[in-house]
């Protein structure tokens, strides 16, 4: 059984605020391009992913992973994103 995603309330005001689609970040938390541990809160992870519906720019989704879910923190089109 996959662990369910799970958004905070500022994720979801992103969401529709930034115009981006669940089925992306879903793709993102599921299957990045690359994982980067955030600098400033080794919980957090960053998760990275070309979304080909917006000229491949990096979607990028913080979260926390836990044993039961995908805790998402925020999502946003990230323009300094490069991969590793």
């Amino acid at each position: 059984m996959e662990k369910p995603t799970v958004y905070t309330g500022h994720a979801r005001t992103a969401l529709g605020e930034r115009d981006l689609e669940i089925e992306w970040v879903e793709a993102t938390v599921r299957s990045p391009q690359w994982i980067e541990v955030d600098p400033n809160d080794p919980e957090v992870v960053r998760h990275f992913r070309p979304i080909p519906e917006h000229g491949g720019r990096y979607l990028r989704v913080a979260l926390v992973e836990t044993s039961v879910d995908f805790r998402i923190l925020t999502v946003f089109f990230d323009r300094r994103a490069r991969p590793k």
